[in-house]
This record gives structure tokens, sequence and C-alpha cells, in this order.
């Protein structure tokens, strides 16, 4: 009877033993605020002004989200109305508003990014001698290089802020807030806002080239955001479905010196019952996984996907 309990029960794991955990007490479960942080912040924020200030804004062009938007706002209205003026005026609300959805660690991180970003613009701008007025002083009026290198080096920026806790721009905030109720995704919210604001940004200056230009730069800056704040070095996942399941994890565990999860599972076409593995490596390591799998069991079947972070909570 317990048998064919067993063998009904595909859904069943077993999960390889590891050391308990020592439990935190409540003062090392609060998430502290970390030097660590606001110094990788300070360069994110300096950063992102370089793009934007170097690159983007000399010649027109046009970045994306709020910091887009307060570009805009600053070519609309007199020139005391300042970019930087502008990027604390729209951003630091924002942040705020979304304080209770995305934590006090993320708002006070964001607004102490958006604040060094502001004010490194404004150093670049109205302080060090660099003319920054009509031209980029690097690329000179070539829209495609500004375009390219301004979004690239804004988007380092703003993958630097995502990664240590933060974000530069408040577009992530009414992402988070409206996509849900609108029902699309947020990478959807932040590239029909920056159409919304390219269309704008057209008919108030007559002309449609700088907004083109502008989705290069908002293109060559979210890839780099990615990058960025996924990781250079992603790590894979590997799934292994075998016959030989606790041999096959007990190969990879001494081989590796990690832990791995073994999941019961039913073949549909053969029937027959086949344990699945799971477990996690870097790229230079799947080739010696292979092998290790291979000595166990040569029929095994193994998938490999690509894990954008790893946690260990």
């Amino acid at each position: 009877m317990q048998e064919n309990t067993d063998k009904k029960n595909t859904a069943e794991v077993k999960e390889a033993a590891a050391p308990p955990k020592k439990e935190k007490s409540g003062d090392e479960a609060k998430e502290k605020l970390s030097v660590k942080n606001f110094v990788a912040l300070t360069a994110a924020g300096t950063v992102n002004a370089i793009g934007v200030t170097l690159f983007i804004q000399p010649v027109k062009l046009y970045d994306s989200g709020i910091s887009g938007t307060s570009m805009l706002l600053s070519q609309m209205t007199p020139k005391q109305f300042s970019l930087s003026l502008f990027l604390l005026l729209l951003n630091i609300p924002l942040f705020q508003f979304g304080y209770k959805k995305l934590g006090r660690n993320f708002t006070i991180y964001s607004i102490y990014s958006v604040f060094i970003y502001s004010m490194a613009a404004l150093l670049i701008t109205d302080v060090l001698p660099i003319d920054v007025r009509f031209t980029s002083p690097l690329a000179g009026k070539d829209l495609l290089l500004c375009a390219l290198f301004g979004g690239s080096i804004s988007g380092l920026g703003s993958g630097l802020a995502v990664r240590y806790g933060g974000a530069i721009d408040g577009i992530d905030v009414l992402a988070v807030i409206f996509s849900k109720r609108l029902g699309i995704s947020l990478g959807t919210f932040v590239m029909i806002y920056n159409v919304v604001l390219y269309i704008f940004c057209g008919i108030f200056i007559h002309s449609w080239i700088l907004p083109l230009y502008s989705v290069v730069t908002y293109t060559a800056a979210s890839k780099t955001v990615d990058f960025i704040a996924e990781g250079i070095d992603r790590s894979k996942s590997v799934m292994i479905i075998s016959s030989k399941g606790e041999e096959v994890a007990k190969a990879l565990m001494e081989e590796f010196d990690s832990g791995a999860t073994i999941l019961m599972g039913k073949g549909g076409f053969s029937g027959e019952e086949r344990q699945i593995i799971y477990f996690v490596v870097n790229r230079f390591q799947i080739a010696r996984v292979r092998e290790c799998v291979k000595k166990v069991e040569s029929s095994a079947f193994m998938t490999i996907t690509e894990v954008t972070d790893v946690f260990h909570v």
C-alpha cells in the first residue's frame, strides 16, 4: 500500500542535505543601508550625468523616462528652469509616492542617486569649463555617435543604480504602480511612456529627426541597463532527467561541492518514473556537468537555461 502511494506521488520533492541555517535576530534580519551601495550610487549618478550632458543634451536628443521629460521641459521653459531642477522636482516626489510599494531602502537609495545625477549635471553644464551648449565635446554634432554613446553611458549609470538597490529615473516607480492596473508588463509601460514622450518632443520642435534618433538612445540605454543590472556572467540552471537521479545528484554535489534538488517525475510517453535533478552552475562549469552526468548515466536527458540571478533566502 505504501509503495503504491509513493508511485502516485509524482510531485514529491527530495532536497539534498544541507547544514541548517542560523536564524537571524530581529535586528540582523532588518536590511540596513550600505556604505558600499552609496559609493556605487555616487558613481552611477555621475556616470549617468556624463552620458546625458556630454552626448545627449548638447545635440538636443532626448533621454528616456523622467530624464527625457525633464530635458523637454527645460527646453520649453525659461533658462533658470534647468535640467537639474526638473530632475529633482519630478523624480523625488515619484520615489516618495512609491515608498510603500518599493520600500524604505529603495526610496532612500533612489533619491540619493537622483540628487547625485542632478548635481553632477549641474556641475558639468554650469561650473566646469566645458562647452556643452551646441555640440558634444567628444562626438561633435554626429547624432548617431551621440545617440549610441550617450545611451550606453547613461544606461551604464542607470544599470549600476539598479544593481545596487536604487534607480535614477522615476519612470520605474510609475511602471510598478500603474502597469498592473493597466494589465501590461513593466517594460511595456516604459516603452509606451517613451513613445508618447518622443511624439510630444517631435510636435514641440516641429521635426521627427531628433525624436527618432532618441529612440536609438533609448534602445542603447535599455540594453546596457539589462547587461549591467542582470550581471555580466549569468548563472545557468541545469535540469537532468534520469533513472539514477540520486546517484547523479551525489556525483554533482561531490564534484562541485554544491547542493542539488531532486524531483520525482513520470514519462509522458513511457509512463516510467524518472528523477529530475535541478542544479545551478556558472557557464564555465557546463562541460564539467555534462561529463559528470555522462559517467553515471550516458542516456540522461539534460536541459540548460539562463538564470538572471541567484539568491539564498
